[in-house]
């Protein structure tokens, strides 16, 4: 028999004679948070979860249980422990459940004012509850799927030998040039040190102005340089007052980095890697994605299905504008050569033209960062760089990318156009000085990828706690 400590988690009992779970008759102790409770004829039905799949498990408990009069204290929210035997279920839509033997209540919820009530709830009324939201069915499918996209994402690199490293959060340099940055200061703001009638950094935390991460990219180019293939998986910050579904102030960033690689292998390493991690969440998430599938988009499993088994068309960015211009249809932005695409334009592209993703390369070097590679001979006489970007159906853009330009003078060359001081950024062009080599790389957004993997329309409901603007409770 179980002792008081052990408990065997809901998805293992669901699974039951499978190799390591429980068998029918075993006797377990369950515990969780209760959804329902019923009675019927001197027997209850108590259904609860403990968060490690979308399935709830029913307790069975009979009159004749020494703690049957302790179910008439059990309300939606509260957290028991139950041990009891395992049982095949008569019910319809379950296989097993639990005939209780011993019942305790860990923590009462009051009926009266316990929010989460069995119905559905909007999701704007469930992101002013996020520390309640994770024990709703869409929440917790939500952080099943996120945990497996995380788990997939370090074992694709991790097999192919890559090292996952750690780059700052707290840094000096803009990795995007765009400047908007949160900043990182122990100054007194009420009351700010100044010298010649402007601020004194000189006397902040770190004696220099100091901001929250854009990006890794920058720092994990050094560990490229060294040890040739890296990746990062960590939070990145943007000070952009953007307050639409696709926007995050706090986001998470997989960026690798991969020495002695140009922009073909890293398309193909971006191709490999979506096949590969979408293939991971089909695999380990069927339940979660079959609930998005049903509530909230009817063509997701379809569609992750058909990225897992397509080849990825490949189009320059000059033969993406032309087809744009020659397709007949009228977009609300007008595609037109210099100007990035639009998601509009990107979704006609792969849902339209191609009918499956599309990486589309060589853009103009106006409309992209000054550390990406400039194409050496462009046949239109236009400057482009050795940039892409992966489109996929449904939402457009979900991997960007470059060949870094490696040569000190070009890469000189284009930040002096981008007005950027390069003092800052001594140490990354020291890498062009000291064994310069060829090396490329891309970064995905992981909320906005596990948006694409669920179906839901809003990139708050991705994440535990969005940070947005004029927003960050919890």
């Amino acid at each position: 028999m179980p002792t008081p400590q052990q408990r065997t988690r809901i998805k293992d009992l669901l699974t039951a004679n499978q190799p390591g779970s429980p068998n029918p008759d075993d006797a377990v102790v369950v515990k969780g948070w209760v959804k329902t409770v019923r009675s019927s004829g001197g027997v209850a039905f108590v259904q609860i979860n403990d968060g490690s799949t979308l399935a709830d498990l029913q307790l069975v408990v009979a009159a004749d249980c020494p703690d049957f009069p302790l179910v008439g204290q059990l309300t939606t929210g509260c957290s028991i422990s139950a041990d009891g035997l395992l049982q095949e279920s008569p019910g319809r839509g379950q296989r097993y459940e639990i005939h209780t033997r011993r019942l305790e209540l860990l923590g009462g919820a009051d009926p009266e004012e316990y929010p989460l009530q069995k119905k559905r709830h909007t999701l704007e009324f469930l992101r002013e509850l996020a520390h309640l939201r994770p024990r709703t069915n869409t929440f917790g499918a939500v952080a099943r799927v996120r945990n497996a996209m995380a788990f997939g994402i370090h074992q694709f690199f991790q097999q192919r030998g890559f090292l996952y490293i750690q780059t700052p959060i707290i840094t000096a340099s803009d990795a995007e040039g765009a400047g908007a940055m949160f900043r990182a200061t122990t100054l007194d703001l009420n009351r700010l040190p100044t010298q010649d009638g402007q601020v004194d950094n000189s006397v902040d935390f770190f004696g220099r102005p100091a901001f929250l991460t854009v990006s890794g990219q920058l720092e994990a180019e050094i560990f490229a340089q060294a040890m040739s293939d890296v990746y990062t998986f960590g939070p990145t910050f943007r000070a952009e007052n953007s307050n639409t579904s696709r926007h995050l102030a706090e986001f998470w960033m997989v960026e690798p980095e991969v020495a002695f690689c140009d922009l073909d292998g890293l398309a193909q390493l971006a191709e490999d890697f979506l096949r590969s991690i979408f293939a991971h969440v089909l695999a380990t998430c069927p339940d979660d994605l079959a609930f998005f599938n049903r509530f909230y988009d009817r063509e997701l499993i379809a569609t992750l299905e058909s990225i897992v088994a397509a080849d990825f068309e490949r189009m320059t960015y000059t033969e993406a504008v032309n087809l744009l211009q020659s397709s007949g249809e009228t977009f609300q932005f007008p595609a037109q050569w210099g100007s990035d695409l639009q998601s509009e334009h990107e979704r006609y592209l792969t849902e339209n033209k191609v009918g499956r993703p599309v990486i589309v390369t060589d853009y103009p070097s106006s409309i992209k960062a000054f550390y990406m590679r400039v194409n050496d001979d462009d046949p239109d006489g236009r400057q482009t760089v050795r940039a892409m970007d992966v489109l996929v159906p449904r939402i457009g853009e979900i991997i960007g990318g470059s060949q870094r330009e490696e040569r000190l003078d070009v890469l000189q060359s284009r930040m002096a156009a981008a007005g950027l001081d390069d003092a800052p950024y001594w140490w990354y062009l020291d890498l062009r000085r000291y064994g310069t080599a060829p090396h490329a790389g891309f970064g995905l957004g992981f909320e906005r990828t596990v948006q694409f993997a669920t179906g839901m329309q809003n990139i708050r409901d991705i994440i535990a706690f969005p940070r947005t603007p004029r927003n960050a409770e919890f």
